[in-house]
């Protein structure tokens, strides 16, 4: 049996479960959302406990069972306390501007990126202008949208300027080590 799949998922108070088909509907305090899963699993909801059983002890079968059970207990978190990525923007003169619901990237290009975020995503520049936090309640969209932002400008593999995952750490390349010291060599 999957490990991730045996869990049960507790629901927290002033979360609504729906279950039709194979359709899941999660409702809470930040929000509400669908998905449809895979109809072959069974899923149980009882006495505030969600349980995901699968049918079969096949190869298909047990690669959906903890499938499942992680994407519907991302969805439980989601409502009820969100996801978040932040992201550090490392150079001199890189900084991202707030402008309404979008960010307007300044970094080394000759124009400025503009970032319009995902429907049911937020984004919020911190003080410093070096700081771009991605918030949602879905985490495969939240973290799209982090990634689609660190796209425009990697990491570079020499000094590190760019846009990374805070806390991200970059193996930095030598680069070059320069001529022998002492005059040419035969």
């Amino acid at each position: 049996m999957s490990r991730i799949g045996r869990m049960p998922i507790t629901i927290p108070p002033g979360v609504d479960i729906k279950i039709e088909d194979s359709v899941v509907c999660v409702k809470g305090p930040k929000g509400e959302l669908k998905r449809d899963l895979s109809p072959e699993m069974m899923l149980s909801l009882e006495n505030g406990v969600l349980e995901v059983k699968r049918p079969t002890d096949n190869k298909m079968h047990r690669e959906l069972h903890g499938l499942t059970r992680s994407l519907l207990f991302n969805m439980v978190e989601g409502v009820t306390n969100g996801f978040e990525k932040n992201l550090e923007i490392v150079g001199v003169g890189f900084r991202a501007d707030k402008e309404g619901d979008n960010v307007i990237l300044r970094i080394g290009f000759t124009h400025t990126v503009n970032i319009k975020p995902y429907p049911g995503v937020k984004l919020d520049v911190d003080a410093k202008n070096t700081g771009i936090k991605v918030f949602g309640i879905d985490k495969e969209v939240v973290g799209q949208m982090a990634s689609e932002i660190r796209r425009v400008r990697p990491p570079d593999a020499y000094k590190g300027k760019g846009i990374r995952y805070a806390g991200e750490k970059i193996k930095l390349k030598p680069g070059k080590a320069g001529k022998a010291v002492g005059g040419k060599t035969k």
